[in-house]
């Protein structure tokens, strides 16, 4: 496990769904954040938030990230757990090549196929953080927020004892990237 991350103090994050505790995680140049209800639940609901800017803070249609993460703070504020805001941007390709993925999109590529055009694999990211983080929580056993089998997969430090859907309602410009999704990178819609 990796023992280099720096971690910063607690504090409190009022926010429009409730107001939650932080604390920060610094793994080499890549910053995650754990929000979480104080106290944690025995076995809290939990969820490996992949980080998405156009999607999270702009609204963008083109994937379901800003409605799964407004859907999982409301459902950890009223049952209490975590999310973990996995700060790997693009699957973990960068901004300027999700950008670029994104111009692909809009030539006719999927999203895989736009990722593997250049370069990349259809998911670069990595999880040694995330069990870092649970760990560091003395989380054993965890009810995972998650449609994404490669999240359960990597999970290595918790028991995961429930799979918990995280299914948002699909707009036009998504349904082809949710289908892909579901088609060609196995995730349970």
């Amino acid at each position: 496990m990796k023992q280099n991350i720096e971690i910063s103090e607690i504090a409190t994050l009022p926010t429009k769904n409730g107001t939650f505790k932080i604390q920060a995680f610094k793994d080499g140049c890549q910053e995650h954040l754990a929000i979480f209800t104080d106290p944690l639940p025995e076995i809290p609901m939990v969820r490996v938030h992949s980080e998405c800017v156009t999607g999270d803070v702009f609204g963008s249609q083109k994937c379901d990230c800003g409605s799964q993460l407004d859907a999982t703070m409301q459902m950890i504020a009223k049952c209490g757990g975590m999310l973990i805001y996995h700060r790997q941007e693009g699957r973990n390709i960068g901004l300027v090549n999700k950008v670029n993925a994104y111009a692909l999109q809009d030539q006719g590529y999927n999203t895989v196929e736009a990722n593997e055009h250049l370069g990349f694999r259809p998911d670069e990211r990595t999880y040694g953080a995330i069990d870092f983080i649970l760990e560091h929580f003395n989380l054993k056993k965890i009810k995972l927020i998650t449609n994404n089998p490669s999240k359960i997969a990597n999970i290595k430090s918790a028991e995961i004892v429930e799979r918990i859907s995280m299914i948002t309602e699909p707009t036009e410009c998504n349904k082809k990237y949710l289908n892909v999704k579901k088609e060609q990178m196995g995730h349970m819609l």
